[in-house]
């Protein structure tokens, strides 16, 4: 193939624009996608997050670039090569704040110099580390072309030879009063060293130094500049060649390459967030993914989000897991508050939205539909300037949804319709159910409705449970089960004694 992109694997796939989509919030991927890269702002890296892929292919481009990548040596190479870069950038920056043109041409040929050097260890590192994936190994047959080509060539072979014809230029100054004479330096005596040497016999350990030492990047005042000047009119034809090489290689820094240094902090990024959860072991994994096959898995599976958190503070994050097989579709989720349905529905879109970043996923093991969008329909606090109320504003959310899905997408519903009347939530909820498994998508519905999850083949009841003999004390993991709302409340009513019984014994008593 031909390069373009450590990211991409088509030139078009790398120009789609992206913005934060909708269900960032509700899923608290946005805070996900800072924690990944909060250390790397100087690439922007968020962007990336909001384009997930269209196809297997570029999904297996990504992870097999990632596995190549979980290498200690062969990320070093790029972590070694962002140093390089950075310092490129650095001599740029310092160029374009110099004010004497003499100074600033140094800084620019400095640029040129690293940038060369930078590549030319980059190709032959990653020459021996012999990488197996195909976006790495189409990066370093391009390097392989481009460094041997002839402009670079050139490039690189002038820049080192001007650099190390500046480096051996000699001259002497002369100071009396106020004057300064610049002349050819002739084999004059170093009186620094002579002094030196013969007071070094009276030398009683280390001393502190009074030297001044002048900043490489600091700005020359007008004598300096002056002498500069004098020192350029003496060796002209060298000093004439660095400032032609300076206004001949302006865009010296190629554009594959300028799109490479940021990209490649993609997968630095989301392995170094990974990494943080390995220590506290919790698992992430490539998952098994299909644009066919509907039947899923995870196992493991838990909320990064909530994660994060818990794993900062020191505390044990719950797992969970899921399956849906044959025609099943719809996950309807019920159980007592507070017990991590919503968790699990968060995780459910999360696993599936990174997934289709071509991410690692927050799970054991999984395997995963690749879906074309996630939505979410999570409840919000009404919108006085609307006129909505409550219910209008779900209705209007969810239709929404619903006119835009297809049977490649990923639903999750959060206690929808929790503002109207049961019987209305009940009847409304079952409309929206039927028409998603019209779309044939894949859905997580978090109700109080126990009766949505009898709809038939394509609905999986799955529970919040509860510690056995004490109700009021959460497991927060999420089992498939029968929906047994009634079940709940008895529990309460035994562990309380407001049980029928319990009440006519008590009355008795």
């Amino acid at each position: 193939m031909t390069f373009s992109s450590i990211l991409f694997r088509t030139e078009a796939e790398r120009k789609k624009a992206g913005r934060a989509p909708e269900c960032f919030t509700d899923l608290n991927l946005d805070q996900v996608v800072e924690a990944i890269t909060e250390a790397y702002g100087e690439y922007d890296l968020a962007s990336f997050f909001y384009v997930p892929l269209e196809g297997l292919d570029a999904i297996r481009y990504r992870h097999d670039v990632m596995k190549d990548l979980e290498k200690e040596g062969t990320a070093r190479i790029f972590r070694t090569f962002a140093e390089g870069m950075r310092h490129v950038r650095t001599c740029l920056a310092r160029e374009k704040k110099m004010y004497y043109a003499l100074q600033k041409q140094r800084w620019f040929l400095e640029a040129v110099f690293v940038y060369c050097h930078t590549l030319g260890a980059l190709e032959g590192a990653l020459r021996a580390a012999r990488p197996a994936s195909e976006g790495l190994s189409a990066l370093l047959a391009f390097l392989e072309a481009y460094l041997r080509s002839a402009p670079f060539q050139s490039l690189a072979s002038e820049a080192a030879g001007l650099r190390e014809e500046l480096a051996a230029v000699r001259y002497s100054l002369f100071l009396k009063g106020s004057t300064i004479r610049v002349r050819p330096y002739e084999g004059e005596d170093d009186y620094s060293a002579e002094v030196e040497a013969t007071f070094a016999r009276f030398r009683q350990g280390a001393a502190k130094s009074y030297l001044s030492s002048f900043p490489e990047d600091a700005s020359m005042n007008h004598v300096e500049a002056k002498i500069l000047d004098c020192v350029a009119e003496l060796n002209r034809d060298l000093f004439d060649r660095v400032g032609h090489f300076s206004e001949a290689n302006r865009s010296f820094l190629h554009e594959t390459i300028r799109v490479f240094d940021r990209e490649i902090h993609f997968y630095l990024a989301v392995l170094d967030y990974v990494r943080r959860f390995a220590a506290a072991g919790l698992a992430f994994c490539y998952p098994e993914m299909s644009d066919v096959s509907k039947e899923c898995y995870a196992e493991d599976l838990f909320d990064v989000a909530l994660g994060q958190k818990l794993v900062s503070r020191g505390e044990e994050m719950v797992r969970n897991s899921f399956r849906l097989e044959g025609e099943e579709r719809i996950f309807v989720v019920s159980g007592p508050n507070q017990g991590g349905k919503t968790t699990f529905a968060r995780a459910f879109g999360q696993v599936h939205y990174l997934a289709a970043l071509g991410c690692p996923v927050p799970a054991a093991k999984a395997r995963l539909f690749l879906a074309d969008r996630v939505f979410t329909h999570f409840e919000r606090e009404e919108n006085l300037e609307d006129l909505r109320g409550k219910l209008q504003d779900d209705l209007v959310r969810i239709r929404d949804i619903l006119d835009r899905a297809t049977g490649r997408s990923v639903i999750v519903l959060n206690e929808i319709f929790s503002s109207t009347t049961l019987a209305d939530a009940r009847t409304l909820g079952r409309r929206v159910l039927e028409r998603i498994m019209e779309l044939d998508a894949l859905c997580v519905c978090v109700t109080f409705i126990d009766e949505l999850s009898l709809l038939g083949a394509r609905t999986v009841s799955m529970v919040s449970s509860i510690v056995p003999g004490d109700p009021t004390r959460r497991t927060f993991t999420i089992r498939r089960a029968p929906a047994d709302g009634l079940a709940y409340a008895l529990s309460l009513a035994e562990k309380y004694r407001l049980t029928s019984r319990a009440l006519a014994e008590r009355i008795r008593s």
